[in-house]
C-alpha cells in the first residue's frame, strides 16, 4: 500500500552533528554536539562483567553503551532504556562519555558513574557494571545535601 502512495518504507538516516538547543555534559566537560564531527568511527569500550569477564566492542558517536552491548549479545542489567530506573548502572574507569540524557546528579557524574542507556562514548572507554544499589545510595545521598 505505502508503495501505491510512492512512500519508501525504508528508515529515515541518522542524524551527523545535530545542534542541541540546551548545552550538553561530558562528564565534566560541555559538550553542544550529540554526535561528534562527521568521520569520526567507533570508540573501543571495554565492558567488565560478570565474573571477571571483559568484552571489548565498538560504539559509534551515536549509539548507547547499553544499546550496542545487548546488539553484541552481553547479558548487562536494564529496565527502561530511558535513564530514569537506574538499573544499568556502571562505573567509568577510563574515557569520557556523554549522559546528559540521563538522571544522574552532576557530582555523581563527577565521580565516574554512568547508566549505560544514556552513555554516548566520547572516546575509547572502560567501563565497569556496578550493582544497581551502589549508585541508587550515591544518588539518594547527593540528593539529600
Amino acid at each position: 500500500m505505502a508503495s501505491l502512495l510512492g512512500l519508501s518504507l525504508a528508515p529515515p538516516p541518522r542524524p551527523i552533528g545535530v545542534v542541541l538547543t540546551q548545552p550538553r555534559r561530558l562528564t565534566g566537560t560541555l559538550l553542544k554536539t550529540r554526535s561528534t564531527a562527521a568521520g569520526v568511527g567507533a570508540f573501543k569500550v571495554i565492558i567488565e562483567h560478570g565474573d571477571d569477564k571483559k568484552t571489548q566492542i565498538e560504539v559509534e558517536p551515536d549509539e548507547t553503551i547499553l544499546y550496542k552491548a545487548l546488539d553484541s549479545g552481553l547479558e548487562v542489567p536494564y529496565d527502561c532504556k530511558l535513564g530514569v530506573c537506574m538499573t544499568c548502572p556502571a562505573k567509568l574507569v577510563s574515557g569520557q562519555v556523554d549522559q546528559s540524557d540521563g538522571m544522574l546528579s552532576e557530582d555523581v557524574v563527577q565521580r565516574g558513574y554512568a547508566l549505560l542507556c544514556a552513555s554516548y562514548p566520547r572516546s575509547d572507554c572502560h567501563i565497569k557494571i556496578i550493582p544497581e544499589e551502589e549508585l541508587l545510595s550515591l544518588q539518594l545521598a547527593t540528593a539529600n545535601d
